[in-house]
């Protein structure tokens, strides 16, 4: 059984972002999650590109070594240094000297008016309903304040990531206080990290089509630089339907400096796919489970393992994912346990062209209580359309099990994350399957991982759920005599009765000294 982390530790993971978490939330009042979300993370954005500016702008104006001669107003030198260019009425210290002003609500909005008029990059993200009366300025005011006191976006936080991991926390935060929305827009972290590492997308495209608030492409991007790549060697493809999240995810993307491409709009990916001839190197997904409410043309040149039922989009998804993948391409995506075993309305019948095709590379059960806004278990399908591509063992008309159900630390009563350890477990184990260089050897493990022909999983009435290959895992044999063991049980069961009896008569004799005897 995981032990509960202690909380001295997850302070010291998560370091002043908690603190600052705390003092923002407190400002919150009776307003929605949902909607401060929108407020917070508008004025932390804001915060940081307006720290970023003025970095640059005190060196265009101190004139030295290559700045000389340079025009501290002139945005082409803005520009030049990928830096966003902030006009005088949007820059943070405008915005603090007004902070107690009762038109702080106006100036905000247009403040974000003046930033995506002249940065057409972010034309239509930022949020602008800062001046609506249901948002009690003194407290905005307050809040500007608070966030005044971080550096975000000069050159020594931006080396830390300092709005990167303020921003992450948030948004992990939001998830929390929403509860099930908070599913909508963020994939906790652990998950994202276990598809990325286990995908290792080291450069190409990568791809998803309903991507929440961005985390599987800032995850992905993080991985290229921890190994020795630059942002820019993948090239990110994506696509939400909800318009208020895509903003989201575009805010996140332009604090990372990453250039991404989520179509021109929100729409949804069943009724228009905006990148329809995309050939994706990857594809990370975390679609929404076991939907019921979704558009279906029986049409779809998609449906090429099977016409999916309406009542359920997991396996539209899934075909979906298929259909944008790239010859030698990978697909690492969340679904619900029940995709691994149902058999109604011809779920079945998908999997099961799926396995027959040798598309199914390794699959993954997950432990309970990961996401904040849901508690069905959940899995983890790893697609590939090319077993053989030279760059790994042949598997072709094999499959990798690996049952992490037992892994996992409780961080409060009802939230479970991944350790590094955890996570580390799971993708080495994949990666020496796989027969990636220096991975490793691979060798079955009962309990925990198992490698399957597909002969083996026919046999099993083409069901994916990892329990039923991996088996028990192994106890260790104690040696003790099973009379032994059981007399001394019962012995030690005896003793612990007759300890509770003496507690028992000892607490009725305090009540009775007290006059609450019988």
């Amino acid at each position: 059984m995981a032990k509960k982390a202690k909380a001295a530790d997850t302070a010291a993971n998560i370091g002043f972002e908690a603190k600052l978490w705390l003092a923002a939330d407190k400002l919150r009042n009776n307003m929605d999650a949902a909607e401060y979300k929108h407020v917070v993370l508008g004025l932390i954005f804001l915060k940081y590109i307006s720290d970023a500016f003025e970095e640059l702008h005190q060196k265009l104006m101190a004139g030295a070594g290559e700045y000389e001669g340079s025009d501290p107003e002139d945005q082409d030198e803005y520009k030049a240094q990928n830096v966003f260019w902030v006009p005088l009425e949007a820059r943070w210290k405008t915005l603090q000297d007004n902070a107690k002003q009762p038109t702080i609500g106006k100036l905000v909005d247009d403040a974000m008016v003046a930033i995506e008029r002249d940065n057409l990059r972010l034309k239509g993200i930022l949020p602008k309903d800062y001046a609506r009366p249901a948002l009690d300025k003194h407290r905005l005011g307050e809040l500007i304040d608070l966030i005044g006191t971080i550096g975000l976006g000069d050159a020594e936080n931006r080396s830390k990531d300092i709005l990167g991991r303020v921003y992450e926390y948030f948004l992990t935060q939001f998830a929390s206080a929403e509860g099930k929305n908070g599913g909508q827009f963020y994939t906790p972290r652990c998950i994202v990290r276990v598809l990325v590492e286990m995908l290792a997308p080291y450069k190409g495209r990568v791809y998803d089509p309903c991507c929440g608030s961005a985390g599987m492409f800032v995850q992905s991007e993080k991985f290229v630089e921890e190994h020795g790549g630059r942002i820019g060697d993948i090239a990110v493809y994506g696509q939400e339907s909800n318009s208020t999240t895509r903003r989201l995810a575009m805010m996140n993307l332009a604090i990372r400096g990453i250039e991404g491409d989520l179509g021109e709009e929100h729409a949804d990916t069943f009724r228009r796919d905006l990148h329809k001839d995309l050939k994706a190197d990857y594809v990370l997904a975390n679609p929404p489970f076991n939907d019921s409410d979704w558009h279906r043309n029986d049409e779809d040149v998609r449906w090429k393992y099977g016409l999916p039922p309406k009542g359920n989009a997991n396996f539209a998804w899934v075909q979906h994912f298929i259909h944008h993948l790239s010859p030698n391409g990978f697909a690492g995506f969340v679904l619900a346990n029940g995709s691994m075993s149902s058999n109604q309305s011809g779920e079945g019948e998908i999997r099961k062209a799926l396995i027959d095709a040798d598309l199914v590379d390794c699959m993954v059960a997950m432990p309970g209580q990961l996401f904040y806004s849901t508690q069905i278990p959940v899995c983890l399908w790893f697609l590939t359309r090319n077993k053989t591509d030279g760059k790994r063992r042949h598997r072709n008309t094999e499959s990798l099990f690996i049952d992490a159900r037992k892994l996992g630390t409780l961080i409060d009563r009802v939230h479970r994350e991944l350790t590094d350890a955890d996570i580390a477990r799971i993708t080495d184990t994949y990666h020496a399957w796989r027969g990636d260089k220096g991975a490793g050897k691979y060798a079955d493990m009962a309990g925990f991982c198992k490698s399957a022909k597909t002969a083996e999983i026919a046999e099993h009435g083409y069901v994916l759920t990892p329990g039923r290959y991996v088996g028990a895992e192994e106890v260790e044999d104690d040696a003790e005599p099973f009379p032994e063991k059981m007399q001394r049980l019962v012995s030690e069961l005896n003793s612990q009765f007759a300890e509770s009896a003496k507690l028992e008569a000892v607490i009725k004799a305090n009540l009775e000294g007290l006059g609450y005897g019988e």
